[in-house]
């Protein structure tokens, strides 16, 4: 047993070293490479062939997350205090919700860029837009946060529950001050999840939101955002090196993301939010 023992912390030891080597690796390699490469046309307010700015993308890329999760995180947190809290044991329609979302995670983002394209850009003649692109995003990020919302919340012990309505607090009082507080870390992470798929999604927002190097200002307005912009520099050979220095800016922008929501998943917990 002891050599099981042994063997087993010996695995853990080495693939959390694998991981962390992997990760420091990636970015370490897009920072010694992009950093050389950042200068100050690269944030001109216009994007033009000479400086190739990824200013516009970047307001883009913030425009659809924010408008993403505006659709998304409603939707998808409701459905989850729905399945856990308001819907009967055995339900048959929870069994459907649950394989439906579990098998929208698994499908490859080409196949929603593809029903965008198809239904929201050519059905609905939304064309290639904001619009466009932050439906298909939405539907993307929904099963996320449904699977995550609804694990949070069954992360909750009942006790908690059953002495909030002892004290005679009713079915949503119980929840928005019992349950939610506690299961705000869970669902918060759901939320980072579906914010860094948002910001790093290529092939989606390329058939909807298409790639066009303005500054989004409308609704029906083409656009691209930063990975997107990212992939053309690359894949056009022209701009590698403004590539790498994309790839940068991006890493810091999800990184700040990442620590805002941490940030406010501690305050909301610990009950200090102003």
């Amino acid at each position: 047993m002891k050599t099981k023992s042994r063997i087993m912390r010996l695995l853990i030891k080495a693939s959390a070293f694998i991981t962390f080597a992997a990760l420091f690796f990636i970015i370490a390699y897009i920072i010694i490479n992009g950093m050389p490469n950042l200068k100050p046309s690269l944030f001109a307010l216009e994007y033009t062939t000479t400086n190739v700015s990824m200013f516009p993308s970047i307001i883009n890329t913030i425009l659809l997350v924010l408008l993403t999760l505006i659709i998304a995180t409603p939707i998808g947190v409701f459905t989850g205090f729905y399945l856990v809290e308001y819907a009967k044991r055995g339900n048959k329609l929870v069994e459907v919700i649950r394989i439906t979302t579990e098998t929208l995670s698994g499908i490859p983002s080409i196949v929603y860029g593809l029903f965008g394209m198809l239904f929201f850009v050519y059905r609905l003649e939304f064309s290639y837009s904001l619009l466009a692109g932050t439906l298909t995003a939405a539907i993307m990020v929904l099963p996320v946060i449904i699977r995550s919302t609804e694990e949070a919340l069954m992360a909750v012990d009942d006790s908690l529950r059953e002495a909030s309505l002892g004290l005679g607090a009713g079915k949503l009082r119980t929840i928005f001050r019992v349950v939610l507080p506690v299961a705000m870390p869970g669902i918060l992470s759901g939320i980072i999840l579906s914010i860094g798929r948002i910001v790093g999604e290529t092939a989606a927002l390329m058939y909807t939101l298409g790639t066009a190097t303005k500054m989004i200002n409308g609704f029906f307005s083409s656009g691209r955002t930063l990975s997107l912009h990212m992939y053309v520099l690359s894949s056009e050979g022209l701009f590698v090196k403004e590539a790498y220095a994309t790839g940068v800016i991006l890493l810091l922008i999800v990184l700040l993301i990442n620590g805002l929501s941490t940030y406010l998943s501690n305050k909301l917990t610990k009950g200090r939010l102003d």
